[in-house]
């Protein structure tokens, strides 16, 4: 074969090699997170795992292979490593996280948390990255027996190939075929690498006598690199670069996640635009390496540019929150122009600091083999810089000193790196000034949006994400993480309320409860005003923890609750590892597109739940259904359905703008434990012990709490027919559920229409048996008359004219409450609007509140606001 075919070939695999590659990455990333959590010393973990175990790959097999006459079998034989240990991880991944689960238990201390999620994955996936690290040498050397050495040609194909990997996986790969498939699919790719290899390139490849005058060095000959830093100045700057390097995407990543959706396709962006400016930046220093005739200074200049890049991507950062909402609406909204958009604010910040850095390693490791530094050396300790970066930005930097100090300091960073002389010229003194300007003369990079008359109470930059307390005008507060969502405000006490009490009333007797999520802390701090139940709260962020502390005046507390402890844990890793058994478990209604939330709605999650909870326990997840889509609403309750099949929803409120709908499960179907004793339940509300009785959040009697059930088990059931479950190993939800947030394509009280219509619910599915028989029959009357009041509420137009909004819903509401007397939902706005109209009309009033007192006499708000007006002077 002509070498320059088997220059193609080597290109070729170098592509499919690092395709490979990234695919595993994305899938061992997520896999690993479903042991570790996603608590920032556990993701960061596996970043550092695994560039750690590439770097020893390519420090302890580079210099053997360096010095091998058959490179071909190395790099065969690595890919075949690569494929097996693929293959062995599709087996041991889950009993080897079952045993690291427990040895890092519930609440880790910090510490071993961070030396066991490194060490544990390090170790894990050990053999596949360190033969990973080895590939990219071997190919270099595979090629250098013709005399062609061309170290940044490979690498821009290598990299090339993983940006394939990582938007294939994102968004064809893993959504079809789930984790284990494309696992699959790249054990076949590193499988026909190494087979190819042996078939394509001869057996032998005789070593260089003097790799200094090698031509074809990227960097040009040795003599050209006479004045660049000797061997070890230049494994210095490779370390640093590559810390730098990785610390910058670490940096850039964390501050776009407040300008971004924050979904799976969001990082697989902000990846691919990072690889491709690396990829094309190797590429053209392969063209232009044949006109370098001073390598150290070309080192200093790269180093230079690299810094200015920087700066200007720093720059950009304040820019892309503007720059995203424009392009959407320019390109016409939908999913597709969602995504585009975030790719071109990754672009702006990306595109010309990766361009340099891909130059600028081509460059150092060309310089490096020039003076007789193996490449697999070059790229280890490059890669051991980018292992390193993780804990250091991320962890450490960004935290004390904030996103902007942190990338002034990276491009300070890269000036620190070039020749004393240098600092004489434009060229390092301009970046330096910038810099310098960039710290003092701009604001940090938070995006917080007030409103007009509002004011910033609290803000704190954490490891993972920006959480803020925001104040309006009429001093009502929301919590926000990374200013994209919504947690929650003090004036929604009676909704978050609601979603604590329903299922801590509908269990008979409950001392214990666990809540998955914490929020503001509303939610779980009402369940915590019940005097005899303790509660646990797990809450992911611990900034979070921190600002929930402004939520304490909605119970009139300037501290928190004696009876609720709150624990700084990722809940899915928590509710496997805890040995503690619940009475209720709440969680949270999670927003399903963010990175991480779909592993909390898998079967395996519902599971582990399950195993939770006491014999009489009961577990409630709630849904945002107005951040999801119906097919991933279906996807949910599939999945629910296979740990719970008896489950049965419900719903939190009437809202038809937020509606929150919840999956109640029991532990033990065998006893039918998805019926209700209507018995129990009466003790229940007659002997609860809140401050605020249930009445002041709508649930005024048993007809109030058991007529938020919406569906059966059997109409669940029908409803989710043959929806793809969401699991670990296919994770629809993670990959649906951003379609809504890209572009919604309908609104929140359609999709709410759609579900009252796909289900139902029969007295017999949710009472015990003994219920007496004219009791069910107005239970399934207040069923029927919630359903019509939801389908009323569809054709309201809000109007602040009492008179104009009694036209839409006078006789509507009273044709509710012919239904079932029992409905108070729509007994209370009509006496309200009553009082208001008595001002403008009184006849009309006492018309309508002497209808309402026929149809409901045993309430007397009507009769009492009757006497009032009546008494009143006309």
């Amino acid at each position: 074969m002509a070498e320059a075919a088997r220059h193609r070939a080597a290109l070729l695999l170098m592509v499919a090699s690092g395709f490979a590659g990234l695919g595993y990455q994305v899938v061992w990333t997520q896999q690993c997170a479903l042991w570790l959590g996603h608590e920032s010393a556990s993701v960061l973990a596996v970043v550092a795992a695994f560039f750690g175990g590439i770097a020893l790959g390519a420090l302890w097999l580079g210099p053997r292979i360096e010095r091998s006459e058959r490179p071909v079998r190395w790099y065969a034989v690595c890919e075949v490593a690569i494929a097996l240990w693929g293959l062995a991880l599709l087996v041991l991944m889950s009993p080897a996280s079952d045993w690291l689960l427990v040895r890092m238990g519930a609440q880790p201390a910090p510490l071993w948390q961070w030396v066991l999620a490194f060490c544990g994955t390090f170790l894990l996936l050990l053999p596949a990255t360190v033969a990973m690290g080895a590939t990219l040498p071997a190919m270099e050397r595979v090629m250098s027996g013709a005399g062609a050495r061309s170290i940044a040609a490979f690498y821009a194909a290598n990299t090339s190939g993983a940006v394939l990997g990582v938007l294939g996986t994102a968004f064809w790969l893993v959504p079809r075929l789930g984790l284990a498939h494309t696992a699959a699919v790249c054990v076949a790719l590193n499988l026909l690498c190494g087979l190819a290899a042996l078939v394509v390139f001869p057996a032998r490849s005789p070593l260089a006598a003097n790799r200094a005058d090698v031509p074809g060095v990227p960097g040009v000959s040795g003599a050209s690199c006479a004045t660049a830093p000797p061997g070890r100045a230049m494994l210095c700057r490779l370390t640093i670069t590559g810390l730098l390097g990785i610390g910058y995407e670490v940096l850039v990543v964390r501050v776009l996640s407040q300008v971004a959706e924050d979904t799976v396709y969001t990082f697989a962006m902000l990846l691919a635009v990072y690889l491709v400016g690396t990829a094309l930046g190797a590429a053209a220093y392969a063209r232009w390496r044949h006109r370098v005739s001073d390598a150290q200074a070309l080192g200093d200049r790269l180093l230079a540019c690299l810094a200015m890049a920087c700066l200007m991507g720093t720059a950009s950062l304040w820019a892309s929150e503007s720059l995203q909402v424009w392009l959407r609406a320019a390109w016409g909204g939908g999913m597709g122009a969602a995504v585009a958009a975030e790719g071109v604010i990754a672009l702006a910040a990306f595109g010309l600091p990766t361009f340099a850095m891909g130059a600028l390693f081509s460059h150092l490791s060309a310089c490096a083999s020039a003076q007789g530094v193996g490449f697999g050396r070059s790229l280890g300790v490059n890669t051991l810089g980018a292992a390193a970066a993780a804990p250091l930005f991320g962890v450490l930097l960004t935290p004390a000193l904030g996103p902007k100090l942190v990338l002034v300091l990276i491009a300070l960073g890269y000036l620190a790196l070039t020749a004393r002389a240098a600092w004489r010229t434009p060229w390092v003194w301009g970046p330096a000034l910038a810099a310098v300007a960039l710290a003092v003369w701009t604001p940090p990079l938070a995006f917080v949006d007030v409103p007009q008359g509002g004011r910033i109470v609290a803000y704190r930059d954490g490891i993972m994400a920006a959480v803020s307390v925001v104040e309006d005008a009429d001093g009502v507060a929301r919590l926000r993480i990374n200013n994209r969502q919504q947690e929650g405000s003090s004036a929604t006490l009676l909704v978050d309320g609601r979603q604590a009490l329903l299922p801590v009333l509908l269990h008979p007797a409950p001392h214990k409860a666990l809540f998955l999520g914490l929020g503001t802390g509303v939610t779980s701090g009402a369940a915590a005003e019940d005097p005899s139940l303790q509660v646990d709260t797990v809450e992911l962020l611990p900034e979070v923890i921190d600002a929930a502390q402004h939520f304490w005046r909605v119970f009139d507390r300037t501290g928190p609750n004696p009876r609720q402890t709150i624990l700084a844990a990722d809940a899915r890793r928590f509710v496997r590892a805890t040995d503690q058994r619940y009475d209720v478990i709440v969680s949270d209604n999670f927003q399903p597109a963010r990175s991480g939330s779909g592993a909390l709605y898998t079967v395996e999650h519902f599971r582990a739940v399950k195993a939770r909870l006491a014999p009489e326990g009961l577990f409630c997840q709630w849904l945002p259904l107005h951040q999801l889509d119906i097919a991933t609403l279906r996807s949910i309750v599939q999945s629910f359905l296979i740990a719970y099949p008896k489950g049965v929803a419900i719903l939190a409120s009437n809202s038809l703008e937020t509606p929150v709908v919840g999956l109640l499960g029991h532990p033990d179907e065998a006893q039918q434990a998805g019926r209700f004793d209507l018995t129990r339940l009466r003790q229940r509300l007659a002997a609860n012990g809140f401050p605020r009785a249930p009445a002041a959040f709508g649930i005024t009697d048993e007809f109030a709490l058991l007529g938020n059930v919406i569906a059966g088990p059997e109409a669940l059931q029908r409803f989710a027919a043959d929806a793809p479950a969401n699991t670990d190993d296919l994770p629809v939800v993670a990959y649906a559920a951003p379609r809504i947030t890209y572009a919604p394509d309908t609104a929140p009280r359609d999709r709410l229409a759609v579900l009252m219509q796909s289900v139902s619910v029969a007295p017999s599915e949710v009472l015990a048996t003994q219920t007496d028989p004219a009791w069910a029959r107005r239970m399934a009357a207040y069923w029927q008359a919630r359903q019509r009041f939801i389908e009323v509420g569809q054709g309201v137009r809000p109007s602040g004219d009492v008179q104009d909004m009694l036209a839409q819903v006078r006789e509507p509401l009273l044709s509710v409450l012919r239904l079932s007397p029992d409905f108070r939902p729509a007994y209370e706005p009509l006496v309200g609007m009553a009082a208001a109209l008595a001002r403008v009309d009184v006849d009309a009033a006492r018309a309508l509140l002497s209808e309402l007192d026929r149809i409901q006499p045993a309430w007397p708000e009507a009769g009492q606001v009757l006497q009032r007006i009546s008494a009143a002077p006309h």
